[in-house]
């Protein structure tokens, strides 16, 4: 008999009871609780869009968050993203990420992400989209997704949460 490569489940929406598990994961995955603060604010302003995991068997190992912004209208921000420590680099977190930025060029929803710049561009984002934009946050380092050329300037305002410097 052959054995099965045992890996991740399919991408799906956070359960009602697993917020403990995503709050260890973004604890392990940014070592400290800054990522996980940052959650409990978005829920607790209703900012959250949509909160998607990585399931393993009875474990979290991966996540991402995505909120509504205050300005543009209608545009969502994707923060935090995380991937289990010792399965990072294995291309889950890229995945995951070409999947929502699919999603977005599908749905024509503006998706705002702040990182590293090589990773999200080979998952779909692009930095030459953001250029126009102005933000409290580098520029350089802002890319977009779910639009088909670059957006016309604008200033982006994150949810409360992110006031301060949290991203």
């Amino acid at each position: 008999m052959d054995s099965v490569a045992s890996g991740p489940d399919f991408a799906r929406e956070l359960r009602r009871g697993e917020e403990r598990q995503v709050n260890d994961l973004l604890c392990a995955a940014f070592d400290g609780p800054a990522e996980a603060e940052l959650v409990r604010r978005l829920r607790k302003e209703r900012s959250i869009a949509g909160e998607t995991v990585l399931p393993w068997e009875d474990e979290i190992v991966g996540y991402f968050a995505l909120s509504h912004m205050r300005r543009p209208k209608g545009w969502i921000c994707l923060a935090p993203v995380a991937i289990k420590p010792d399965l990072q680099g294995r291309g889950y977190g890229k995945r995951m990420m070409g999947l929502l930025s699919e999603w977005a060029r599908l749905s024509r929803t503006p998706v705002v992400v702040l990182g590293s710049v090589g990773f999200y561009e080979k998952a779909g984002f692009s930095q030459a989209k953001a250029a126009n934009l102005t933000s409290p946050y580098p520029i350089a380092n802002t890319m977009l997704a779910g639009m088909d050329k670059p957006a016309p300037a604008q200033r982006l305002v994150y949810p409360a949460a992110f006031d301060g410097g949290h991203l």
